[in-house]
């Protein structure tokens, strides 16, 4: 009877004393503040009430426990002191650290041989490794360097490389350390065979795709950019690019690479509805064969129809693959178009080749263009036959929502057939981030033309301004030379730039505010001509001005912009114009 009664009396006495715990822990700050305190046991119970023997059993523990957690740090001498006092909420566990002295690096020997220290990777990755000589021993960084350098050998052809000597002798008395690495690094691999397998295509082709010839010092980073160029190529869905380490041959110190391709689907269709306040509502479908046979030549169809514009577009594509990335592509085109100030109806047959080019993608070839429009009250037919040449740039941190990036295109051309011509037209856009929350976006386009007889000109080689994309508060394509009943007939020279902030208070949602300006110039000569008593109008000879504000939607569909513009101090222009479009920014 005593014994329970005695016990009862031990786990009441047990209950009685149990509350909240506060842990302090003071002398170290930092990574050595953050090991300390998730050593200790103590800190496990600072959420939920303790009993007085828990927390003295934890509490006699928790010296030892820091002690041996800064010594991955170099800390080998730390001393903890404490306080533990009981409160009327609970206990406060208060600890003092005092880490000594930092154990240093006294001598550090890493042994590679003689040929890696020829390889700047490597000779940079033995200037980095840490710590070195008179430096804290810090566990950590020493097997991440350790790591890095056995990492760094491999990517660089030393695939037998082994680490056969790994030591660090701490000296406790002296505070010193000594860090001995030994590598027997083999034979150094160049690249052997390269095998394709499961793939649909000619290896004679695949094999354009090869950043190197057999022979070449082996690097992991070139099999990275084989697998890179394999799948951007959109042929496959599974591209594997692996040394055969089974079959390497350190007699020759060449390795076999091993290409494990599947096909992706080869025919992707495609449909959608879209809006947009330049072209109308409309929709649209694609048909898209990614390979048409062995040697990878590519066919597409696209068709959309809006309410202002009708097109259907093919292309074949013929892939040269290479460091270039050059294609030769052939395409038949036609345009049905009706905006308030023109309507045509054009055929065009197009033949290019195209290539990246000193950062730029390059496209030179040929057009072929006919058809029949109408602009203003004048009515037309054309027949050209012109060659173009395009420079584009395209860099963006984020293709979805661009923080800082830019493109820039420039294309130029010149022909002949119902009239002769040339034109250079010039666009940009660049964005740049604001904080996290801003961003600041500009743009421009610059154009200009000369021309035998502007009236021949189809309304697509005309220049106007206005809309979405071009001066906002005003209607699409309604800014530009007029004629003698004052419409608008397009001009021979552009100039539009725009200054955009945006402000988005929560991740997908912004404002916008803006200031577009430019107008197009220089049209037929008719554009000057009044008949007699006619009250002359202002033809564009001065620069527009749109300005407004707009909402900002990061939508699952892409980029939504919603803008309200109006026009600033035009007799000819008012109210309030609605722009809407969806894409990305560049």
């Amino acid at each position: 009877m005593s014994r329970i009664f005695l016990l009862s009396t031990l786990l009441l006495s047990g209950i009685a004393h149990a509350g909240k715990l506060t842990l302090t822990i003071d002398g170290v700050d930092g990574e050595l503040h953050t090991a300390a305190l998730n050593s200790t046991e103590l800190s496990q119970y600072t959420s939920r009430d303790v009993s007085a023997a828990q927390v003295r059993r934890l509490y006699d523990h928790a010296a030892a426990q820091i002690a041996k957690s800064l010594e991955p740090y170099g800390y080998y001498h730390a001393k903890v002191s404490g306080d533990l006092k009981e409160t009327a909420q609970g206990w406060n566990a208060l600890l003092h650290v005092a880490p000594g002295e930092p154990v240093t690096v006294e001598m550090l020997t890493i042994d590679l041989g003689d040929a890696p220290h020829q390889e700047k990777t490597v000779a940079d990755a033995l200037k980095a490794f840490a710590p070195q000589t008179g430096q804290r021993l810090d566990h950590a960084a020493y097997e991440k360097s350790k790591l890095t350098l056995q990492t760094t050998l491999l990517e660089h052809g030393y695939l037998d490389a082994k680490l056969d000597t790994h030591v660090v002798a701490v000296t406790r008395d002296s505070n010193r350390a000594a860090i001995t690495l030994q590598w027997n690094i083999g034979p150094h691999y160049r690249i052997g065979v390269t095998q394709f397998s499961g793939g649909q295509l000619d290896e004679g082709f695949l094999d354009r795709y090869l950043p190197w010839k057999p022979g070449d010092d082996y690097r992991t980073g070139k099999l990275l950019t084989l697998q890179q160029r394999l799948v951007d190529a959109d042929y496959f869905s599974i591209v594997e690019v692996l040394p055969d380490l089974e079959h390497e041959n350190p007699d020759d110190g060449t390795v076999p690479i091993l290409v494990k391709l599947a096909p992706a689907k080869r025919t992707i269709y495609t449909s959608g509805v879209f809006i947009d306040t330049d072209t109308g509502a409309g929709v649209r479908g694609g048909i898209e064969r990614r390979w048409v046979n062995s040697k990878g030549h590519k066919l597409k169809f696209q068709l959309e129809i809006a309410q202002r514009l009708k097109t259907l577009a093919s292309l074949y594509t013929i892939p040269l693959p290479g460091s270039d990335n050059r294609s030769f592509n052939f395409g038949a085109n036609y345009r049905d178009e009706n905006t308030d100030t023109s309507k045509s109806r054009t055929a065009s047959l197009v033949a290019n080749e195209t290539r990246e080019w000193h950062g730029f993608t390059r496209t030179i070839g040929v057009h072929a263009l006919a058809g029949n429009f109408t602009v203003a009250d004048q009515q037309g037919t054309t027949t050209l036959l012109y060659p173009e040449v395009s420079l584009t740039r395209k860099k963006t941190d984020n293709i979805d929502f661009t923080h800082n990036g830019y493109s820039f295109t420039v294309t130029a051309r010149a022909g002949g057939g119902a009239t002769t011509f040339e034109q250079v037209v010039a666009d940009a856009k660049y964005i740049h981030a604001l904080g996290d929350s801003n961003r600041l976006i500009l743009r421009g386009s610059l154009g200009a033309t000369q021309v035998a007889d502007f009236d021949k000109l189809p309304p697509e080689l005309r220049f106007f301004a206005g809309g979405d994309r071009s001066i906002r508060g005003y209607a699409y394509q309604t800014i530009g030379p007029l004629d003698a009943a004052g419409k608008v007939i397009g001009g021979k020279q552009l100039a539009v730039f725009s200054t955009e902030v945006e402000h988005y208070f929560t991740p997908t949602w912004g404002i916008a505010t803006f200031i577009d300006t430019g107008n197009a110039f220089g049209g037929s000569s008719a554009a000057s001509t009044l008949p007699l008593g006619a009250t002359p109008v202002d033809g564009g000879s001065k620069f527009k001005i749109g300005t407004g504000l707009g909402l900002r939607w990061r939508s699952p569909v892409g980029m939504v912009r919603v803008d309200l513009g109006t026009p600033i101090n035009d007799p000819l222009h008012g109210g309030v114009q609605l722009h809407l479009t969806i894409g990305p920014d560049l």
